[in-house]
């Protein structure tokens, strides 16, 4: 059986602090028919020295013409890929060796167009790891079980490139929520392959771009739930969307010290 090309898509803005780790995990994968679009994103670090000191053939550098939001970058990356799948990564996080090899099933299904997995977290200032969810991920048709529960992490995800150009790619817009948007519109369209099994390791260290713009998160999922077509999957669960608007509106005018309170209790 032909082993399919997966491109594997990392996009960068100094990001050297574990690039190292990050690259690693992409080398050492079991599944070994893959290439790795590294999209710059003018980073002013380390971050190209880094990555040329791999000497991997499989490992293609891309710097941007100009510094891009972060979902623009992404698509553009995604442009330059040559695989009939495409897998993301984020440049703090890191996979484990099968994350690759455990979607065989799924690389040559003609039912699934996209795959998701369980993951942990990990502390960095604890050392610690946890698993995101002890929840059963939902498989097949999604949308309805995201809208009320949102358990896929975009360095968990894998998907067929033709779904992705189907769908435009990511919104431009976006800095924090492009790669919920894209999963909720396939998620309509498409049926997803769910790992139970946790495939990597999303790194907490206190520097997530998603921790330190709270007020940014709000203001994007506002902009999406006022621009989401009144169909059945959003009527039927409309009130799940307007949980998570007030929820991240609370978080973002929450004071920082309340915040640490609240983590002490």
């Amino acid at each position: 059986m032909n082993k399919k090309l997966v491109s594997i898509v990392v996009n960068c803005f100094n990001g050297e602090k574990y690039l190292k780790k990050t690259l690693h995990s992409i080398q050492k994968q079991k599944y070994e028919n893959w290439e790795l679009i590294f999209w710059d994103n003018q980073s002013t670090d380390k971050s190209k020295v880094i990555f040329e000191a791999f000497k991997e053939p499989r490992f293609k550098y891309f710097y941007a013409e100009k510094h891009t939001t972060l979902y623009e970058a992404r698509t553009l990356a995604c442009k330059k890929c040559n695989g009939e799948f495409i897998a993301f990564l984020d440049c703090d996080d890191w996979w484990y060796e099968d994350f690759l090899l455990a979607r065989e099933s799924f690389f040559n299904s003609q039912k699934y167009k996209f795959s998701y997995s369980k993951f942990h977290y990990f502390f960095q200032k604890s050392n610690k790891f946890q698993i995101h969810s002890k929840k059963e991920l939902p498989n097949g048709k999604v949308y309805d079980s995201l809208s009320k529960d949102y358990l896929v992490a975009i360095s968990s995800l894998i998907i067929k490139k033709d779904l992705l150009e189907k769908i435009n790619y990511f919104n431009n817009e976006y800095n924090i929520i492009g790669d919920f948007e894209a999963v909720m519109k396939m998620s309509k369209i498409e049926e997803a392959y769910a790992i139970q099994k946790p495939l990597l390791c999303i790194r907490i260290h206190g520097k997530n771009f998603s921790d330190e713009h709270r007020k940014m998160f709000f203001k994007e999922f506002k902009k999406w739930y006022s621009r989401q077509v009144k169909d059945d999957f959003f009527n039927r669960n409309k009130i799940y969307f307007i949980k998570k608007l007030l929820h991240l509106y609370i978080v973002s005018i929450t004071p920082k010290f309340l915040k640490d309170l609240l983590k002490k209790k």
